[in-house]
């Protein structure tokens, strides 16, 4: 086993360090999200925790770890012989992004109950986790399926497992640790709220801290093992420290200031649910226990708002986390009391840990992940010149209806388009081609059972040969690339439509989101057209590009056409498994160059010929309409519809209308 890089080795990251320790102390706190850029020891720091964790006592012989002083009465392993116990120290087990739904939770051991015909439960990674750390590695791209069981699992302190004639339950409460970089997209708002803090992390800019990192790492991966031991003195402080904390945990008190504090925070700052009230609460708690202290001050409520709340805060996807600390001093002052705060001198300070490092953008100072129109210092795109217009603030976006790819693919798993896929419900079963992935146990039984006698059969185990076995076959839902192709020509802004266009297009990507899809986004005006965002998982960078993006000029259609094509090429060489949905955005003039209609239409047809889905939004208005958007869509091979049909109670049909085209 290798020797893990040592905790207080790591350098910086003070509130990430906190965020890990308060949960040491604290198991009930609920867990940390790190958010941040690459290379940055979010995984370093999480696997370097698992050290400091005091030992835990188990039941002797129990696959659940059982606490021996309290046991599962419903442990698939129980009832167990009281006082037999065993000391070992607390786990930290890793679920990995492609994990399947049986290694996480469970299933029926297979060998076992075609060999010797029983029933008997294989443990999954909850159980291996339970009083321990469970850590994810680039959360936000944990398949759907995995984060609905690992919610299940959070909510209820429990994992239960109902499946091929096994029906088990046991305990699964462990210490949640996830890390992921925004820049490959956002996580599900309802596993958001399941992480107590979050934690933004950004590469220090101070040189000196910065060739202290690389002296470190450097001399730990000469020496790993001698490196740690000359931080052994450091990690039994800390490792004491937190010991000494947990005991001191249950005397901390809690006075009805803090609460009213607590509550007029959560109340200011408008966060949903009473979560984020009892977050706040543990968190203080901890805080005031790791300080050493029995009473929770203002300034331990305000480490805990400042951990606790911006990732409770976010309305959708596109807002950046963060929080208002001129607000938080605020509302603390106002709500401050004395009848229960022994230390009167206000907020500030650290609590009983480290204050967020900054002036007042605790996150790290991405401020500039949604530029506002007109700002400066954008590269203009290919073609700009005369006539340019300023870029037009986005209107406010509206919750649309799925556009969805018609048949039937085998694409990553999301929420968008029918797919087979490893997940979702069975509908039948078939020989397995190449590796056998799911086994469909009733279809295996009923391809042995009638060779049986045949092969000698004498005991209870089932008899069967490699021909028997047959593979499950599912259906769910896929996650498609969908790209924009956004005309961002004059006649868009003569119009005073482009601030609707980007509503609509900014919607889409919030659906896009949602969805579990990769987006993308191609712009053409003036004499051409650009990539504006290569296909990526980051529906953020999207809504950036699109708040920049400035129109004027002429609308050369057909380079935006043949750009969008090209992109598909492309990604279809790195990713064929996923289907592509096309969304061209455009009034459907087609101007510049020679024969621009001709060129546009020809362009079209090659999505047509390729079968490639696609949907037209006409964003051609006034009285007189001339329809080219329509003859686009008819080229393409997909439908048109209108801004105001984008909407979820104006588009019932347009799916159908796909489906209908496309057959």
């Amino acid at each position: 086993m290798s020797t893990p890089f040592p905790f207080t080795a790591v350098v910086g990251q003070d509130d990430l360090r906190l965020a890990l320790l308060l949960n040491a102390v604290s198991p009930a706190v609920g867990g940390v999200l790190v958010r941040g850029e690459k290379g940055t020891a979010k995984s370093t720091a999480v696997r370097a925790l698992a050290s400091l964790m005091p030992q835990v006592d188990v039941a002797s012989g129990c696959r659940f770890s059982c606490d021996p002083g309290s046991p599962d009465p419903a442990c698939p392993d129980g009832p167990h012989a009281p006082g037999a116990f065993e000391s070992r120290p607390a786990r930290m087990v890793e679920l990995p992004v492609g994990a399947s739904e049986d290694r996480l939770v469970g299933a029926l051991d297979i060998e076992r109950a075609l060999a010797e015909g029983v029933k008997a439960f294989e443990p999954g990674l909850l159980a291996d986790a339970h009083r321990g750390i469970l850590y994810v590695d680039e959360v936000n791209l944990l398949h759907d399926h995995l984060v609905d069981l690992l919610l299940d699992a959070a909510a209820m302190g429990a994992s239960y497992v109902e499946r091929e004639g096994v029906s088990v339950r046991h305990a699964a409460k462990f210490l949640l640790v996830g890390t992921m970089n925004p820049e490959e997209g956002e996580l599900r708002p309802q596993l958001l709220d399941r992480f107590g803090l979050t934690v933004e992390v950004a590469a220090s800019r101070e040189p000196e801290q910065r060739v202290e990192v690389v002296r470190r790492r450097l001399a730990y991966d000469d020496d790993p093992t001698g490196f740690a031991a000359r931080w052994a003195e450091e990690e039994a402080a800390v490792r004491a420290r937190i010991v000494a904390a947990r005991d001191l945990l249950p005397s901390v008190r809690l006075g009805d200031g803090a609460l009213r504090q607590i509550a007029a925070t959560c109340a200011a700052f408008e966060v949903d649910g009473m979560r984020a009230d009892i977050v706040m609460a543990r968190t203080a708690t901890a805080l005031a226990a790791w300080a050493g202290r029995t009473d929770v001050l203002a300034e331990d409520v305000r480490q805990a708002a400042l951990l606790a709340l911006p990732h409770r805060r976010r309305r959708n996807p596109f807002d950046a986390p963060g929080l208002d600390e001129d607000k938080l001093d605020q509302t603390l002052e106002e709500f401050s009391g004395e009848d229960d705060d022994p230390d009167p001198d206000g907020p500030g300070g650290g609590g009983g840990g480290q204050p967020p490092q900054g002036d007042g953008d605790p996150q790290g100072g991405d401020t500039g992940a949604r530029p506002e129109a007109g700002e400066g210092g954008e590269p203009q795109p290919s073609g700009a010149g005369a006539g340019e217009q300023a870029p037009a603030r986005a209107a406010e976006p509206f919750r649309a209806k799925v556009l969805s790819v018609p048949g039937i693919g085998e694409g990553a798993a999301g929420r968008r388009s029918r797919a087979r896929t490893e997940h979702g419900r069975t509908t039948g079963a078939r020989r397995p081609q190449g590796t056998l992935t799911k086994l469909h146990l009733a279809a295996t039984v009923q391809a042995a059972a009638p060779h049986q006698r045949a092969r000698g059969r004498s005991g209870p185990g089932l008899v069967v040969r490699r021909d028997d076995l047959r593979q499950a076959t599912r259906e769910g839902r896929e996650g498609n690339l969908v790209l924009f192709v956004v005309d961002a020509s004059g006649s868009m802004a003569a119009r005073q439509r482009m601030s609707a266009v980007k509503g609509a297009v900014l919607s889409l990507l919030l659906d896009a989101y949602q969805r579990r899809d990769k987006v993308g986004l191609v712009t053409f005006r003036g004499k051409d057209a650009q990539v504006a965002l290569p296909p990526t998982s980051s529906v953020d960078a999207a809504a950036a590009r699109l708040e920049s993006l400035p129109t004027g000029g002429r609308t050369p259609l057909a380079a935006g056409l043949l750009r969008a094509h090209e992109v598909l090429r492309v990604e279809r060489l790195r990713d064929p498994a996923r289907r592509a949905l096309v969304v061209v955005v455009t009034d459907g003039r087609a101007t510049g160059g020679p024969e621009p209609v001709a060129l546009a239409g020809r362009a079209a047809r090659l999505f047509a010929a390729e079968g490639v889905a696609s949907v037209v939004v006409d964003c051609e208005s006034g009285p007189v309409r001339l329809g080219l958007a329509g003859q686009l869509a008819g080229e393409l091979g997909g439908t048109a519809v209108t801004l105001d049909e984008l909407r979820a109670d104006s588009i019932a049909g347009l799916v159908k209308d796909v489906q209908r085209r496309a057959a």
